[in-house]
């Protein structure tokens, strides 16, 4: 059994398309920080991602370049030489899941303001104001 974890930042906007079947694929670049001792900057590697159908299609609508994502799914590499004639490696991750771990925006609050929501707004999102006084236990 083979499996890979990985957990990195988008480089680019993650591409939707469809195969001739009609099955959604979605691809994108993750860039995962390379830890090394002593070192000042730190390596990357650069893993392509591809994720079909339903889990696609949701990479698709709420991913961006920038966004922290883990992906675990299979792995395969492929070897190719370069237009300046030395040979590369090809890192293509089937992802079997991924967890979006950016935080999402929410688009009706003003930054900093996460604190000062009024009681309208907690009772739209879901959260509502209890005291400690109506609690059973």
């Amino acid at each position: 059994m083979q499996k890979i974890w990985i957990i990195g930042n988008l480089t680019r906007d993650p591409e939707l398309r469809s195969t001739r079947d009609g099955i959604a694929v979605c691809s994108f670049t993750v860039a995962v920080n390379r830890r090394s001792k002593g070192a000042q900057a730190q390596d990357a590697d650069f893993f392509r991602v591809n994720a079909w159908r339903e889990l696609g299609e949701t990479c698709a609508k709420f991913l961006a370049k920038g966004r922290k994502v883990a992906v675990t799914g299979s792995v395969s590499v492929s070897t190719y030489t370069g237009s300046d004639g030395t040979a590369r490696a090809s890192m293509d991750v089937r992802a079997d899941q991924v967890e979006f771990l950016s935080p999402r925006e929410e688009p009706h609050y003003a930054p900093g303001t996460v604190g000062a929501i009024d009681s309208q707004q907690k009772q739209e999102s879901g959260f509502v104001q209890v005291d400690d006084e109506e609690l059973p236990f």
